[in-house]
């Protein structure tokens, strides 16, 4: 399987260069030269596997480098009992008979990020070892909340590695800062952004596009990388959640074999909904796509209108790991439908200049027809909370909330009755103060203790990840201006 850059198709590379090279030297994502198809009988033979077994098969057929025992192994450790506490480890719940929820937040960290973040480290490694790459990697990640933490932890003390991560300042919850700043491990950064998370994404490309500066890293020994959706070795494993879901509604007999499942994703930088899209393409079927966004409604104008345009209010709202307004993975969608890398090049070239473009006729056809986009406020995600914990007695994170918002608005007006897949991204316990004022307690306890009083007011355990930062010391204190990013890079490299 070769890789080739969205904005040049004649770029490639091999797998193992693809992960360990993260970002294509033009600029562009690297992605797959193309998608394979299931065999025709895969997805039968694929319900009664465990979810480890599932991972390998599918990877498989992307990482041909690799032999089935390496990623064997790396399934294993990725997904085993000590970082995931279900053997499920992507479980899907039944809301009703047409509705289920695909649990992405039992790993580590208590979100979705986990799914790939703890499969990475293994195949970050193991490129290099196929690569005989001797430098120490540098991993530079920007973060809106969840990647962070994700990529802190499956990181954390892994040999030739460094990682420093950037984060909004005042752009993330209380708990997900404080996972990230009591970080144990020898290898690991994390550094504030005065800004919101798109400056700091904006800054983490800009030193990746940096030719003197990575050749100057070069010669001191480093080889930069990246842990965000950019590198394909994140978006691969997210593949797996999707065509595992369908698998577990196989299985469990709540569908038909090729019967027909829309999916629905709450999503900013595009990367989750677009692992559910690939799964579609390689035979899966998917019949629709629910993109569901927050206020910050990029996504949803682009998908309505095939007009994409950052140039508007940034907004900081109860579902912090959307607050994006650009959403860097929609390149690889574009590249798939218009297969022109010179077209894709044109559009990101008329947003970096400007802050919009618009597509194609045909591309904006082709969108509409897969994909439907919803936004929702802070009001609404809310309500909605408070409305899935009265009516199916089930607790949500403000992400998730997102997601079952768009998902009635769909069914609304579209009068689709299509069995539906929502994507649940982060554990409920990590927003302890929305999810409480969602459920009408106003007077709510300071630091730690809220996970305790959300504990008390729905008979729920915290999970332990978050229960056990009690007592860490804060490691990381360091806040940079948007411009001065590669200080804080060159600071922790010494």
């Amino acid at each position: 399987m070769q890789y080739i850059s969205t904005r040049d198709r004649s770029h490639s590379c091999s797998a193992a260069q693809a992960i360990a090279q993260g970002l294509a030297e033009d600029g562009g994502l690297l992605t797959p030269a193309y998608l394979p198809r299931l065999p025709g009988k895969a997805l039968d033979e694929l319900k009664n596997m465990s979810y480890q077994q599932r991972a390998v098969y599918v990877m498989k057929f992307f990482l041909d480098e690799f032999s089935v025992k390496e990623l064997n192994e790396f399934s294993s450790a990725a997904y085993g009992p000590e970082k995931f506490d279900t053997p499920a480890v992507a479980p899907v719940r039944a809301l009703d008979k047409d509705t289920f929820c695909l649990e992405l937040w039992h790993g580590p960290t208590c979100a979705f990020k986990d799914m790939a973040l703890q499969m990475l480290p293994h195949l970050l490694t193991g490129s290099l070892a196929k690569l005989e790459e001797e430098r120490t990697v540098c991993i530079l990640v920007a973060t809106s909340g969840d990647t962070g933490k994700g990529a802190l932890e499956g990181f954390k003390d892994v040999d030739h590695t460094k990682i420093l991560v950037f984060y909004p300042k005042d752009g993330v919850s209380a708990v997900q800062q404080l996972q990230m700043v009591t970080q144990e491990g020898g290898n690991v950064g994390v550094c504030s952004v005065v800004g919101n998370f798109d400056d700091a994404q904006t800054g983490v490309k800009k030193i990746f596009s940096d030719a003197k500066l990575r050749e100057e890293l070069g010669k001191r020994g480093y080889l930069l990388s990246s842990a965000n959706s950019i590198n394909w070795g994140r978006v691969l494993p997210q593949i797996v959640y999707y065509i595992s879901a369908y698998c577990d509604l196989l299985r469990d007999e709540r569908i038909q074999p090729g019967q027909e499942v829309n999916v629905c994703v709450p999503t900013g930088n595009f990367g989750n909904i677009l692992a559910a899209y690939y799964a579609k393409e390689m035979g899966v079927p998917f019949k629709h796509f629910i993109c569901a966004s927050n206020s910050n409604n990029v996504l949803t104008d682009f998908i309505r209108t095939g007009v994409y345009d950052r140039n508007r209010a940034f907004y900081n709202t109860s579902s912090p790991s959307m607050d994006i307004l650009v959403s860097s993975n929609l390149e690889r969608l574009l590249l798939s439908m218009t297969q022109d890398g010179d077209e894709v090049r044109s559009y990101m070239s008329q947003l970096a200049a400007s802050g919009t473009y618009q597509v194609s006729d045909k591309v904006r056809e082709s969108l509409q027809k897969q994909f439907s986009g919803y936004f929702c406020d802070d009001a609404g995600t809310e309500q909605t909370i408070a409305k899935i914990y009265k009516k199916f007695d089930y607790l949500i994170d403000p992400h998730t909330a997102v997601g079952f918002d768009a998902l009635e608005q769909y069914r609304k007006e579209t009068g689709d009755d299509t069995p539906t897949i929502v994507a649940s991204t982060a554990s409920p316990f990590k927003f302890c103060n929305s999810v409480l004022s969602a459920l009408g307690v106003k007077d709510q306890k300071e630091g730690l203790d809220i996970l305790d009083q959300l504990s008390e007011v729905t008979g729920l355990p915290a999970p332990a990840p978050l229960a056990g930062l009690r007592g860490k010391s804060v490691r990381f204190e360091d806040c940079v201006e948007k411009d001065h990013m590669l200080d804080a890079v060159q600071k922790m490299l010494g």
